[in-house]
């Protein structure tokens, strides 16, 4: 049974930093790209950012691009996203994510995830 449990959040000022973690078992984590995802208040969950099996390739959504970076740990099972110059837009409960099917580059649509993490809090004050 695939697990994600994410860790990190907390309360930030803008322009602040945070790095959420996301620990992943039950299958060969090095096989499946991982995604980002954030759900804020009355909306729905979009997509943040994501990357490959092995990490070379990233991708990002627009509102983040050049702030936040996804990372991972294949010998540690743990994918990362680095949040930097946080602004008060960016508060919303994040989760980590990762596909059923082993695509080499991470899908973009939530649809294409089938295991979702319980979602860590991030809030950023103005």
């Amino acid at each position: 049974q695939v697990q994600l449990v994410e860790s990190g959040g907390g309360l930030v000022q803008a322009g602040g930093s945070l790095i959420l973690s996301c620990a992943a078992s039950g299958r060969t984590f090095s096989s499946y790209a991982m995604g980002w995802f954030r759900q804020a208040p009355g909306n729905e969950r979009e997509f943040v950012g994501g990357l490959s099996r092995g990490g070379e390739a990233t991708i990002y959504a627009d509102s983040v691009k050049g702030r936040f970076t996804v990372s991972r740990d294949n010998a540690k099972n743990a994918v990362y996203l680095q949040m930097n110059g946080l602004k008060p837009e960016d508060t919303a409960v994040y989760y980590c994510a990762t596909p059923s099917n082993t695509y080499r580059f991470p899908p973009r649509r939530r649809s294409e995830y089938a295991y979702w993490g319980q979602g860590t809090q991030v809030t950023v004050s103005s």
